[in-house]
């Protein structure tokens, strides 16, 4: 049976900024809620830099706080505007967004149009060239997605307490029962469609669902499903497929660098090819900074409309589960780090890594889920002072979470919509307990 690391007990010290008493967690680090001193620990900067050296780091950190305050205006006005009532379709970014997904559509299209005429071309030259036109049409083709083949998916007949649980709160949103459930090892959760038919696809990462209580499972689910009805543009099949196929350019366009052939061609041989690398490098390199800024310029159009939906997910998640609930799901997603932290030191207890029975993984995700129950609440304080400061949250696509808290103020929900039974929260646990045995000796591996 694993033991859970036992924190030495919190020993009080004082701030060496503002000379108030704190009391500290040797698993954390340290820091001051009155004056913020230690609040984001830093590494000093070298002291031997050159005159140069400093100039230039000096620039950088200029040009990160301009970035950073630039991003904060940009944050707080879409928290401002969504906090005062407006809806998905009244940001008109997206609507330039389509336009631009439709120029990505139509470079696909044509190039597939032209590969194919070119076949009808009385010269094998251009038929050569029209099928290579052909296998680049099919490497930067729209991708629809697809279930992967990794023994996540849990089908319906293997979990019918979940699905039943999953179907009941995708009715109080207002959308239709999900059609696959994956269960992942991530600390995080998704919702998605994939395929032609466009098959609904609930993820759930083990790890997240395992540290929540049924409340904020309740406001899990209603968040992930929530963005099937938010007016969030980015998950529909235009605009979505778009940015896949620009981020599936992206990838291709990279320069490629070649080893050393010396010794295996003659030098005049050897400099051709070198010329010629340089060439296909640099013509790459200009396509790959055009599909960059393409793709920057569509995050750019739809960050305004995807963190809003963001928002309408929460106040669905609200709706569900209560405000309460939510900001609790949103303060155990700051954990994300310490969670990992936890599975690393798990791994590294030998009885833990090595044990393949049932008992054993069960009492890895006890330990796991103490170990996260008892983050003090200094070091939560910390991570949501932190995304005020820095403006983190879930990850790029996301408000700040501070700000997500602060919106479910605004129109608090004392009351979940739905509750879950105790005898329907078993049901569902033993039918998690063949993933959680198998997910656990993934993380101890």
């Amino acid at each position: 049976m694993p033991t859970s690391h036992t924190a030495a007990p919190p020993e009080p010290s004082v701030c060496p900024s503002c000379a108030a008493a704190l009391t500290s967690d040797e698993r954390y680090p340290a820091w001051c809620p009155g004056c913020e001193w230690n609040l984001s620990p830093v590494v000093a900067p070298a002291a031997d830099l050159s005159a140069r050296q400093r100039r230039a780091a000096e620039r950088e950190w200029e040009a990160q706080a301009d970035a950073l305050a630039l991003a904060r205006r940009r944050a707080e006005q879409v928290y401002g505007v969504v906090a005062a009532g407006a809806g998905p379709r009244e940001d008109r970014t997206w609507i330039a967004a389509m336009v631009l997904a439709g120029v990505v559509h139509l470079v696909t299209v044509g190039l597939l149009a032209g590969s194919v005429a070119l076949q009808f071309v009385d010269s094998w030259p251009l038929r050569v060239v029209g099928w290579l036109g052909l296998a680049f049409a099919v490497v930067l083709r729209p991708r629809l997605g697809r279930l992967p083949d990794d023994g996540s998916v849990l089908r319906r007949a293997a979990a019918p307490a979940l699905y039943a649980l999953v179907d009941r709160v995708a009715a109080a949103v207002g959308t239709g029962p999900v059609d696959v459930i994956r269960v992942t090892d991530e600390f995080n959760a998704s919702f998605g469609r994939v395929g032609l038919g466009r098959r609904s696809v609930l993820t759930l990462g083990l790890p997240l669902w395992e540290a929540l209580g049924d409340g904020q499972r309740l406001a899990l689910l209603g968040h992930e499903l929530g963005h099937d009805v938010n007016g969030d543009h980015r998950s529909g099949r235009w605009l979505g497929s778009a940015i896949s196929t620009l981020t599936q350019w992206w990838y291709v366009t990279q320069p490629v660098h070649h080893g050393d052939r010396s010794g295996m061609l003659t030098d005049s041989v050897q400099e051709i090819a070198n010329l010629g690398q340089r060439i296909a490098n640099l013509a790459m390199a200009c396509g790959n900074w055009l599909v960059g800024l393409l793709l920057g310029l569509l995050e750019r159009l739809t960050s305004r409309s995807g963190q809003g939906a963001e928002y309408r997910a929460d106040a669905i998640a609200a709706r569900v589960a209560s405000s309460s609930d939510t900001e609790g799901l949103l303060r155990t997603l700051l954990l994300s780090g310490s969670a990992a932290t936890v599975q690393a030191r798990l791994r590294s207890l030998s009885g833990v890594r090595q044990s393949s029975h049932a008992a054993g993984v069960a009492g890895f995700w006890a330990a796991f889920t103490a170990e996260l129950a008892s983050v003090p609440p200094q070091e939560t304080e910390r991570l949501l002072r932190l995304s005020v400061r820095e403006l983190s949250g879930v990850d790029s696509s996301h408000p700040p979470t501070y700000l997500r808290i602060r919106m479910l103020g605004h129109r608090p929900v004392p009351a979940p919509a739905l509750v879950v039974a105790p005898e329907e929260a078993a049901a569902i646990e033993a039918e998690l307990a063949p993933l959680r045995l198998r997910i656990a000796r993934e993380l101890l591996a």
